[in-house]
């Protein structure tokens, strides 16, 4: 008697103006029997099918996302950003990516010491990340932001 094996996922981004679109996907596949007895096959078959999932949710949602992101982040029209580029967030404002951890503190005194001897002011920059403050950024845009500032001229007030 064959195995059924069933995977479902599903995925929301973040939009402008607080919006969200989603997409799921389920995966039904038999198996034989005979891999329940393999529990290190059936693993791989598993893991294989939730790639899969994984793979076609992200390259639904990200079919039309081109035109209406910049740098991960979805533009309003109005050239304020959400901050909500991949999906991710901490569940509590919405504007960490990756895995949702905020930024850490020697980020953050790193992105000040280099703002306060380059006189760049950050308004602009945590605005088009779309936080209100450092604390805010996730680990890997804190990241971003270091690597950008480092590169810019002093008293270029967060404009390339």
């Amino acid at each position: 008697m064959p195995v059924q094996i069933n995977i479902g996922l599903n995925k929301k981004v973040g939009e402008a103006n607080y919006g969200s679109r989603g997409a799921s996907v389920n995966l039904e596949v038999e198996l034989d029997s005979g891999v329940v007895d393999e529990p290190d096959r059936l693993r791989n078959q598993i893991q294989k099918l939730f790639g899969l999932a994984r793979q076609s949710l992200d390259t639904e949602l990200n079919r039309d996302e081109g035109s209406s992101s910049q740098n991960g982040h979805h533009n309003d029209g109005n050239g304020r950003t959400n901050g909500n580029g991949n999906g991710y967030s901490n569940g509590a404002n919405g504007h960490h990516r990756g895995n949702g951890r905020s930024a850490t503190q020697s980020q953050v005194r790193a992105i000040n010491a280099i703002a306060g001897r380059n006189r760049i002011d950050l308004s602009p920059i945590l605005d088009r990340f779309g936080v209100q403050s450092l604390q805010d950024l996730s680990i890997s845009d804190a990241s971003s932001l270091i690597d950008e500032l480092k590169g810019q001229p002093a008293g270029n007030g967060g404009r390339r």
